[in-house]
């Protein structure tokens, strides 16, 4: 999905959500348990896969998708970590007690350490996606697609500060698959997610009402599925809230998927940059979304930051 050359930063929504204790991945957090939230949507349960019974999921572009149950959903982000929504996005989930599954930019992680680890401290899942996010990857010669792939899984090692901590889960940029990528991918044991179910969350000027309708009424029609979303973008912060209400109400359980064998329970956090934990950015985010975990701040102050290629 695009995001551009150049972008407006925008200030943290002021969180006012519980951190959730991390929790087993032998033991689901249901939303009974999740503290101060009687009401919250939860995670159902864990699914643990390897990449020797699962090399290609995704019921968009592969005949196999993961094993769940009607009315299951995947939660998955791309692209991550960029602040301030990475951070916004990962308070929201833990008021909900919802586990996600993270794919990863090694470009984005090598310049937000501390976020790659806050993400897998706050128990999500962390795959990669790339070094740099190249939308072309299908038509780049292999010593290039090797670059980007093995590139990105060290950066995110290198990031987390613990290389089993990172997941042998992989999507490719804009989705764009081919049969060589595919085979080279495979043949470094690593699971490629496509997806069942998009939200469009990187069109540009879409509401997060759209995001949450289009979400909802794609994974009806499904009936279960693995949803792509982005938490790179501020219309995907201010409506998750919104979604995640909407999952509960329509009957959806979250499933958390990790992969097979055991994972380190935690690794050494990083502190946040000067600026960003003095709260030196940007403050007001004004959406027309009618959720009160959604009004949240963006000021008129503009940083411009280099961004690493086009996102999907």
């Amino acid at each position: 999905m695009i995001w551009g050359t150049g972008f407006d930063m925008v200030q943290k929504f002021r969180a006012f959500f519980c951190l959730l204790t991390v929790v087993s991945a032998n033991v689901p957090a249901f939303a009974m348990q999740c503290p101060g939230n009687p009401d919250a949507l939860g995670t159902s349960r864990v699914l643990a896969i390897s990449p020797d019974e699962f090399s290609h999921i995704g019921s968009m572009q592969y005949k196999q998708t993961l094993p769940l149950n009607d009315h299951e959903v995947v939660i998955t982000f791309d692209d991550s970590p960029r602040t301030p929504y990475t951070d916004i996005i990962l308070n929201i989930l833990a008021s909900q007690c919802v586990k996600a599954n993270y794919f990863l930019i090694g470009q984005m992680a090598h310049t937000y350490p501390y976020l790659v680890r806050r993400i897998y401290n706050a128990g999500h899942t962390v795959g990669t996606h790339t070094l740099d996010h190249p939308l072309v990857l299908k038509h780049l010669p292999l010593p290039q697609v090797e670059h980007e792939v093995d590139g990105g899984i060290a950066a995110v090692q290198a990031a987390i500060g613990d290389p089993k901590a990172v997941a042998p889960f992989f999507r490719i940029p804009g989705l764009a698959r081919s049969d060589a990528v595919d085979s080279f991918l495979a043949s470094r044991s690593l699971v490629t997610w496509s997806v069942d179910v998009v939200a469009d969350d990187w069109f540009r000027r879409i509401t997060p009402q759209q995001i949450v309708q289009r979400a909802i009424q794609r994974l009806d029609a499904k009936g279960r599925g693995i949803l792509l979303l982005h938490d790179i973008h501020p219309a995907t912060a201010l409506a998750l809230p919104s979604l995640l209400k909407e999952l509960k109400e329509h009957g959806y359980q979250v499933v958390h998927v990790v992969p097979a064998g055991e994972l380190p329970k935690s690794v050494p956090e990083l502190p946040a940059p000067a600026a960003i934990a003095s709260g030196a950015w940007p403050r007001v985010l004004h959406s027309s979304a009618k959720s009160d975990a959604t009004a949240a701040v963006i000021s008129h102050h503009r940083v411009k930051k280099r961004v690493v290629g086009k996102m999907h």
